[in-house]
Formats: structure tokens, sequence, C-alpha cells
């Protein structure tokens, strides 16, 4: 067992600004940003009870302290998506065997003390270490002491401890103080993103976007999409609705989702919603009854994200009516 106060606390004091001095880390994922994984939150930049990231944005919450890769949906835990050594280093401490149930009201009391839920912190030396949380029951394929090189599998994304949808929270810290590895240097440039990095390539920052879309014959449940059970494979001429949806992250008041359908026969529904708050997640949907079978053949959906005069992100996908 690690001494949580040593490791596994979320609670540490933000840096100073600071120079990286040589010290670089690459994601902690092998991922397209755009379509496979997607950054939920960044290190919160604001010392007050607000929240803010490095950019002024609004992906953060009060006191978080790394940087969430996301999974699309918990189906995704099961594909066994490797964790990498962000730098070469020692394994300093590591946790192992709590189950991915994610976190709730029913789970917290558990959680209590152990939020990093399954993790790994190496230590790179000259003070610099980088923590790996939320990984997968089982996966950790690493010893305590033993080195690892860049780019090496430490374990699986899951769900274990604080984590309320697949991802790995990656924390780096100097001297046991929080680095914002967007912004080593502790100066925050609203819109846009400084020159300093710890990045040995910079993951472009993305301010919100598509997770995923998909057809379904009713508006899914919001669990079903989070599960990655709500998309159809296909459907019958006899469906009683034909709806397409989509589900996003870092959505902003006066956002507009554009979702629409094209069939056979042309356009069968098109429709703008604009969204009225600003949310970590949400998902919309539109659909259209069927008063008599469908045509038969190929049906493309398309959900539009649009902020400002700006395509934010764009997604298609097909179905086959049969």
């Amino acid at each position: 067992m690690i001494p949580r106060s040593a490791v596994f606390a979320l609670a540490l004091p933000f840096a100073s600004p600071v120079l990286a001095e040589g010290f670089l880390i690459s994601p902690p994922l092998e991922c397209d940003l755009e379509k496979d994984c997607y950054i939920q939150q960044y290190v919160d930049s604001d010392p007050s009870s607000d929240a803010m990231d490095f950019t002024c944005g609004a992906l953060s919450y009060d006191g978080h302290k790394g940087t969430d890769f996301a999974l699309p949906d918990r189906a995704r835990i099961n594909d066994n998506i490797p964790v990498l050594g962000s730098a070469a280093g020692r394994v300093s401490g590591m946790r192992d065997g709590m189950a991915d149930s994610g976190y709730s009201s029913a789970t917290a009391d558990d959680i209590d003390g152990k939020e990093c839920g399954n993790g790994v912190v190496l230590d790179h030396g000259n003070g610099w270490e980088t923590q790996y949380c939320h990984l997968k029951q089982g996966s950790i394929s690493v010893k305590t002491g033993q080195e690892v090189a860049l780019g090496e599998t430490l374990g699986f994304v899951g769900q274990s401890g604080k984590a309320a949808f697949p991802h790995v929270h990656l924390s780096v810290r100097q001297d046991g103080a929080v680095i914002d590895p967007f912004d080593p240097d502790g100066t925050v440039t609203c819109d846009t993103p400084g020159d300093s990095s710890l990045w040995s390539l910079r993951p472009e920052y993305r301010g919100g976007g598509l997770i995923s879309i998909g057809f379904s014959d009713a508006v899914p449940a919001y669990n079903a999409i989070k599960h990655g059970d709500a998309a159809a494979p296909s459907l019958s001429v006899q469906a009683d609705a034909l709806v397409i949806w989509g589900h996003m992250f870092g959505t902003r008041a006066d956002d507009i989702i554009n979702l629409s359908i094209t069939g056979p026969d042309g356009m069968v529904i098109s429709d703008d919603v604009t969204l009225t708050k600003t949310q970590a997640q949400a998902f919309r949907a539109i659909g259209k009854r069927g008063r008599v079978d469908w045509p038969a053949g190929t049906y493309t959906g398309t959900v539009t994200m649009i902020r400002g005069l700006q395509i934010i992100s764009q997604r298609s996908t097909d179905i086959e009516i049969r």
C-alpha cells in the first residue's frame, strides 16, 4: 500500500512559474484526439473557487490537477487501450485491484482517500514525476522500482477511483508542485495558447467537440450513449422512428448543434438546436416518425457543432435500412 498522502492525494499545491529545463513528455495514449479520444479537462489555472483551463476556457473544474485523456464510452474499456509512460523513469508507486465502477454516491465511501483509483507514479529525476490515474482493474504491468522507457505500457485505460467517465488522468509535478504541461511557466494566455510547453509534440487544444454520433429508432437514454450501447447497427423499414443523436464535450451557451438525416429520396429531417448553458458533456437528438415503411437503402446522419460563425466539430455516419 502506498501512503496516499505521498502519492495518490489529489490536493497538491500549485507551482510557481518554472522552466522545463529539458524535461519533456509525450501523451499517455496513442489516439486521434478528433476520433478515438479527447481531452475532457485540463489543469485548473484559476486559484480562486472558480475554474478555467490554460486558455481561460471552461474545460476544467475547481482544483483539478491534471489532464484527462478520455475514451468515447465505457465499452472501449474492453478494448484494453494502453496507457503509456509519458517519459522514461522509475516506478515509485502503484496501486491495482480497484473496480472500474465509476464514481457515484453508491461508491463514494469505498473510493474516499483512493480517488486516483488504480494508478502508477513515475520518478523522472530532478524532482519531476508523472502520475497516471483511473487505470483498468488488473491491468497494471509494472512494479515499484522498475525502470520504464518512454512509451512503455503501464496498464490499460479504465474507470477506477473518482472517475465519471473512462479516461487516464495525467498529473505532472516538480518537487511536489503541480505543473500544467500546457503552461509550465504559469502564464495564462486567454484564447491563444502561450509558447511554453512540456510536450515534445503539443496536443492541439480543442475547446469542445463531438465525442460520438449514431442512429437509433428512438431518442436513446443518456446512459446508453455513455456506455456505448445507443447506436443501432441497422434498422428495419418498419422502424417506428429514425433518430440521429450527437454526444458532445465542452459545450457552451449559444453553441448551435445542427443535426440532419438524408436518405435515398433526399433530405429526411434537419434542425438547429441552440444550447442554453455551458456543460462538460451533453447530447442532443432529432428524429422523424415513420408513417409508412421507410424506403430501403443507405441513410446518412450528420451532426455539426457551431460556435460563433465557426464549425468546431462535425461527424457523419451511415446506416442501412432494410
